[in-house]
């Protein structure tokens, strides 16, 4: 496509290559190649050597071809909200981080709460002083029996802080506003740092959502692969597929109990409750810990995996298999639940598309992307593709997917793990430099859906600019959407159907 440099996922490219469009040219560009079958991977700002400010975008078009173009940017740009909602986000996060404002954008306001990084006049409005997120003027509607419901941002239990704000009349919501930001830690920046040991990242890019740890180490660790020249051998990469699906299976499983508890059908509730335990401590078996951190390094993985281990992890799944497979025959059979499930927080596939929904609850609302099959990584080429039902986007549509990838995970690992192992240490590199003047960008289907790591190297090999995207990212706003027109005693049920992360979006 004209003005588009077409890269493939997890390559290196030089910056130079990238084409630096203006801006009316990079407005039209972008515009036609994502309203028609495009999607919106990456879109951020940077400040490059000479402190000009660019604009840089990542495409994906169609199913499985990747684009990357970028542009000058001043102080202010015409938003290209307005004709494609698939900005919406990613021109807030630019305004709030450079202080740059995408004139008539429909619903400016910060997605976290800091001051820019450039140091330019706040254009918000908020005091900073007084370190509140969510510190501005709601959406309300007017009317004598409209009503307004607050929920957050502190919890009940140990869940994380976000605010939620419903404007209703009597049960029905007219609107939900969700805003998040109030763990802000400044991931991104911690990963540009100036003398920061390369070894160090890691541990930064694992703890960006501790129940994505393995999702995105893996993102990050093939990102510093590209740009190091790192060769990945076979068997690494055998058991960082494994460790994803573990990730996937731990988290879907724990998601369908919780939704049974929000209908108060308790038999499901506990059983996946025990079952999601016995996953997470797979994941300790290969990793020494129940979230994965510290196996998947640049180069490979930190520490092998052995004959033992690998027996166990068959062993486990083979006995809990059927287990699973009857308590969720119980689960989506049962008709109290299929009462609640079916029509409840729907997002219909054609706002799915428009909003760019990922993961589960994108291939929920008819979506069929899924970047283990568009973008495969590790050996998911060897790998076969799941397929989804029930895709009208509502609550039973989302358990569903999720019940259908359970199942599917517990095919793929057996699989992988019948494949011989090399048990013997496989070394990582503990040291390495990275290509200078260079971009790459990594996308994985992590369980949420895609995430998505950006790395821009300057003239010395240091990073210039470090970009995060969690699946996340996309999917709140998907939330949001799912309670128009509906009771808000449906909130619970329709915000785990979801499950979106709060660190993952607020980074």
């Amino acid at each position: 496509m004209d003005n588009l440099l077409k890269i493939r996922n997890g390559q290196t490219v030089k910056r130079s290559d990238i084409p630096d469009l203006e801006f009316p040219v990079f407005q039209n560009t972008v515009l036609k190649a994502v309203i028609h079958n495009g999607f919106v991977v990456q879109f951020f700002a940077y400040e490059d050597e000479e402190k000009t400010l660019k604009l840089l975008t990542v495409i994906r078009c169609g199913q499985d071809e990747l684009y990357v173009t970028g542009c000058s940017l001043s102080d202010e740009y015409p938003s290209l909200t307005p004709e494609c909602e698939k900005f919406h986000m990613f021109e807030r996060e630019v305004a709030e981080q450079f202080g740059v404002l995408p004139k008539g954008h429909p619903w400016l306001k910060m997605v976290r709460y800091h001051e820019n990084y450039r140091g330019m006049d706040d254009i918000f409005g908020n005091d900073y002083s007084q370190d509140i997120p969510g510190n501005y003027p709601y959406f309300t509607v007017d009317g004598e029996s409209i009503h307004e419901v607050a929920v957050g941002p502190v919890h009940a239990g140990i869940i994380e802080p976000g605010h939620f704000r419903f404007q209703c009349a009597g049960e029905d919501v007219f609107s939900l506003e969700i805003q998040l930001g109030y763990q802000h830690r400044g991931a991104e920046k911690l990963l540009e740092q100036a003398g920061q040991p390369l070894n160090r990242l890691p541990v930064i890019a694992e703890s960006i959502a501790g129940d994505t740890a393995i999702g995105h180490s893996l993102c990050h660790s093939q990102a510093i692969e590209s740009l190091a020249g790192l060769e990945v051998e076979e068997e690494s990469k055998l058991v960082r597929t494994v460790a994803l699906e573990l990730e996937r299976l731990a988290n879907h499983i724990g998601d369908l109990g919780a939704l049974s508890g929000d209908v108060a059908f308790n038999p499901p509730l506990n059983y996946f409750g025990r079952i999601r335990g016995e996953f997470l401590n797979l994941s300790l078996t290969m990793a020494g810990n129940r979230f994965g951190k510290g196996l998947v390094r640049p180069g490979g993985i930190a520490f092998p995996v052995q004959e033992e281990q690998q027996r166990i992890i068959v062993d486990k799944i083979h006995d809990e298999t059927p287990g699973i497979t009857n308590v969720c025959d119980l689960l989506f059979s049962a008709h109290t639940v299929i009462a609640r499930f079916e029509n409840t927080g729907t997002v219909p596939p054609s706002l799915t598309e428009k909003l760019g929904l990922v993961g589960y609850c994108g291939r929920a609302g008819g979506l069929s992307y899924d970047a283990r099959v568009s973008f495969p990584t590790e050996m998911y080429d060897q790998v076969e593709a799941n397929s989804n039902e029930r895709t009208v986007g509502d609550v039973y549509s989302r358990a569903n997917v999720r019940r259908e990838e359970i199942m599917h995970s517990l095919r793929v690992i057996p699989k992988l793990l019948a494949k011989e192992i090399d048990a013997r240490p496989l070394p990582v590199p503990s040291s390495y430099t990275l290509a200078a003047d260079s971009f790459v960008v990594t996308l994985n289907e992590a369980w949420r859906g895609e995430v998505s790591h950006c790395i821009l190297t300057n003239k010395d090999g240091s990073i210039l600019r470090y970009k995060v995207k969690d699946p996340s990212f996309h999917n709140w706003t998907g939330l949001a959407m799912s309670l128009r027109n509906q009771g808000i005693s449906d909130f619970p049920l329709c915000n785990k159907s979801f499950n979106q992360s709060y660190c993952g979006f607020d980074l």
